[in-house]
C-alpha cells in the first residue's frame, strides 16, 4: 500500500462519516461521482491553480480525461444528468480528490455540500458558511478565522464601466489574478491596444468582422495547420480565445479617475457591516448606485442571515479583493482557516450560479456549496 492510500485510510474515520451523516440529516442526499472525469470542464472552468495540478490521461479514441481534482464539477454534471435537473436539490459527499502536491500525497479526502436551484440566495449562502463552521467545530476548532468576499460586487462594478464587453469579461476573469488585473488596468489607462505591430492589422480586421465568419476562418486556419486540440481544448475553443484577443485589441480607454475608483473598491475590507457602509458610500460618490445596489442588497441580506445563524460578524474578515482561484465563482466566497497552523483552508466554498449553464444547462441555475479538507481537520482530532 503506497503512502497516499495509507493517508486516505487514516483520515477516513468515524468523524468524517459522522460529519457527512449530519449533512444527510440536514436534507442533503449523499452521492459518489465517478473518479475518472472528462478533463475539458476542469481545464476550461476551474482556474490556473487547479489546471496546473491535474492528473490527465487520454482514451484510445482521443478523448482527454482526468482524476477528479475537486467534486463541485462532478456533482454538478451528475445533477444535470439526473431527473432532478432544474429543480431545487442538495447533495453531500465524502471521497478522494487528486491534485499534484509537491510535499503531500496527491490523493486526499474531501467532504462537502453542493446546493442547486434555491431562489433564496442570501439564506443559502449563510447556510453553507454555517454548516462549514460546524465541520471545524466537530473536529475541535470552534473559532477558525473566517474570510469572505463577493465576486458579484466586483462584477457589478465592472458592468457599470464604459468598456467593450470583451474587456469587461477580461477584468472579471482576472479578478483572481491580481498581477494580471493590474496589467489590464495599466493597458486600459494607456488606451487598450498593445498588440504586437505585425498583428495589429489582422486583429483589427477580425475585431470588425462578422463573428460567425471570423470564427469559421480561424477554425479553418487552425485545422489546416494540423492543430486538433491543445490541453483538452478543441479547435473551436482555441479559435474562440483567439477572437477574444482580437476584441481586446479594439480601442478602449479607461480614465485614470475610474481606475482610482476600482482600486479604492478593491481596498475595502473589515467586518461585513463596516464594509457594507463603505461600499454604499463609494457607490454614491462614484454615481454607481444603480449598478451596485442590487449586489449590495444581497450582501447585506446575507449578513443578516449569517447573524441569525449565530455567526459573529465581528469575527468575519470581509475583503472586496478576496477570491478563491476558481473561475466559476460568481458571488459569495469564503474560507475557514487556522493561521496558527499552516493557514491553509480547512473549509472553503462559495456561489457559482453560472457553472451549470457553462456545463450545458439551458438555463441559469442558482448554485452554492463548499468543501471540507478532512486531512487538515483530522490533525485537530488527532491532537485532542
Amino acid at each position: 500500500m503506497d503512502a497516499s492510500v495509507k493517508t486516505t485510510a487514516k483520515v477516513s474515520d468515524a468523524r468524517a462519516e459522522a460529519l457527512v451523516a449530519s449533512y444527510e440529516r440536514a436534507g442533503y442526499a449523499r452521492v459518489s461521482p465517478a473518479i475518472l472525469q472528462p478533463a475539458e470542464p476542469f481545464l476550461d472552468l476551474s482556474g490556473e491553480d487547479i489546471r496546473n495540478r491535474m492528473y490527465l490521461t487520454s482514451a484510445p479514441g482521443g478523448g482527454e480525461f482526468c482524476l477528479r481534482p475537486d467534486l463541485t464539477i462532478p456533482v454538478s454534471r451528475d445533477y444535470l444528468a439526473s431527473p432532478a435537473s432544474g429543480q431545487p436539490a442538495g447533495f453531500c459527499y465524502l471521497g478522494p480528490v487528486f491534485r499534484h502536491r509537491s510535499d503531500q500525497p496527491a490523493e486526499f479526502l474531501q467532504a462537502g455540500i453542493e446546493s442547486f436551484g434555491r431562489a433564496d440566495k442570501a439564506a443559502a449562502d449563510a447556510e453553507m458558511l454555517t454548516l462549514g463552521h460546524e465541520a471545524t467545530t466537530s473536529y475541535g476548532l470552534a473559532s477558525p478565522d473566517i474570510k469572505t468576499g463577493d465576486v458579484a460586487l466586483f462584477a457589478a462594478l465592472v458592468a457599470g464601466l464604459d468598456l467593450p464587453p470583451a474587456w469587461k469579461r477580461r477584468l472579471i476573469k482576472d479578478f483572481n489574478r491580481k498581477t494580471n488585473l493590474a496589467q489590464d488596468l495599466d493597458r486600459l489607462v494607456l488606451g487598450g491596444n498593445n498588440a504586437r505591430p505585425e498583428y495589429q492589422g489582422v486583429l483589427a480586421a477580425l475585431a470588425g468582422a462578422n463573428p460567425k465568419g471570423a470564427h469559421a476562418l480561424v477554425t479553418d486556419l487552425l485545422s489546416i495547420a494540423g492543430i486538433n486540440a491543445v490541453g483538452g481544448r478543441s479547435v473551436a475553443e482555441i479559435a474562440e480565445r483567439f477572437l477574444e484577443q482580437s476584441a481586446l485589441g479594439a480601442s478602449a480607454k479607461l480614465p485614470q479617475e475610474v481606475r482610482a475608483v476600482i482600486e479604492r473598491f478593491l481596498a475595502i475590507q473589515g467586518d461585513p457591516d463596516e464594509a457594507a457602509g463603505e461600499l454604499r458610500a463609494l457607490a454614491a460618490e462614484a454615481n454607481m448606485t444603480a449598478v451596485l445596489d442590487p449586489a449590495l442588497d444581497l450582501f447585506e441580506s446575507r449578513n443578516g442571515f449569517l447573524a441569525a445563524q449565530g455567526i459573529d460578524l465581528k469575527r468575519v474578515r470581509f475583503s472586496t479583493g478576496f477570491g478563491r482561484g476558481f473561475d466559476y465563482y460568481t458571488g459569495f466566497v469564503f474560507e475557514l482557516t487556522d493561521p496558527s497552523r499552516t493557514g491553509d483552508p480547512l473549509v472553503a466554498g462559495g456561489r457559482y450560479d453560472g457553472l451549470l449553464a457553462r456545463l450545458g444547462s439551458s438555463e441559469q441555475t442558482p448554485a452554492v456549496g463548499f468543501a471540507v479538507w478532512i486531512e487538515r481537520l483530522a490533525a485537530y482530532g488527532d491532537a485532542s
